[in-house]
């Protein structure tokens, strides 16, 4: 059941409402290449979506861009399938305490209290996505940490740890290196046992070969084998189209929620 969202500032909507963009000719740009134009400050300034510091440091861009642009929905799809798992499990939402990986300027995070989740711990790797998140969604965090999971400091370790977390999400942020399986695991070892964890991939990240030795450091590897060896208790899955591209295809990308049993083992990525 969904409740009234956290309001993003008035600034940003008036900022999306306001900002001119446009997609690129060429359609044939990888994902992590696409890139588009903004007007900004007088001037038509080019950005490629994954400079996430360039693109968070311009009010609205990334709304007016992956939202009204390209069409995603899947912090929305996310959050409505995790309502439905709850509701079904019987869990209180208001009991979660979620980290939110790739936080961003807390556009999950927003989706997720509207269906009741009760409070966030934000993570990301860049300084100006903790900025955009306190300028467009003031006080949606109660903590933001900006780190490398696969490089913590003493200070960032505690901070994590204190927060006590027991929920994880992570939403279109996998499988393109600002992500790697081993942030992935950091941040899955945070979360109590038994806690919640909901989060999305492409699917095209999911066809390793499995007989590929190489395999296990991927994430189709990791996730495999946390269903294998139950560390994760894969409760609901589902696949559907994420966002479209420039030229207008689909992007697949498969939801995965459940359970966590017990932490990753370093030595799976070893």
């Amino acid at each position: 059941m969904r409740t009234e969202t956290h309001p993003a500032s008035k600034d940003l909507v008036a900022a999306v409402e306001a900002l001119e963009i446009a997609l690129p000719p060429d359609n044939s740009l990888d994902q992590d290449e696409e890139w588009a134009v903004v007007l900004h400050e007088g001037e038509w300034v080019r950005i490629r979506l994954h400079d996430y510091n360039e693109v968070f440091s311009i009010q609205g861009f990334y709304e007016k861009w992956v939202y009204e642009a390209l069409r995603c929905h899947s912090p929305e799809r996310m959050a409505d399938l995790l309502a439905r798992v709850l509701l079904r499990e019987g869990v209180d939402a208001g009991e979660l305490r979620v980290l939110d990986l790739g936080a961003g300027n807390g556009c999950v995070a927003e989706e997720l209290r509207a269906i009741g989740l009760g409070s966030f711990v934000g993570v990301d790797l860049i300084e100006e996505a903790r900025t955009a998140a306190q300028r467009d969604r003031p006080d949606l965090y109660d903590e933001y940490v900006v780190c490398d999971l696969t490089d913590l400091t003493r200070d960032q370790r505690e901070r994590l740890d204190v927060a006590g977390c027991n929920a994880l999400a992570c939403v279109a942020a996998l499988g393109f290196g600002d992500i790697p399986p081993k942030a992935f695991t950091e941040a899955f070892n945070f979360v109590a046992d038994a806690g919640w964890v909901a989060f999305n991939i492409k699917t095209d990240f999911l066809d390793e070969d499995p007989d590929d030795p190489e395999d296990r450091l991927t994430f189709a590897g990791l996730i495999r084998r946390m269903k294998r060896e139950k560390v994760l208790d894969v409760t609901d899955e589902e696949t559907y189209t994420h966002r479209i591209t420039g030229a207008g295809d689909e992007l697949t990308y498969k939801a995965v929620i459940g359970r966590k049993v017990r932490d990753i083992p370093e030595a799976w990525l070893d």
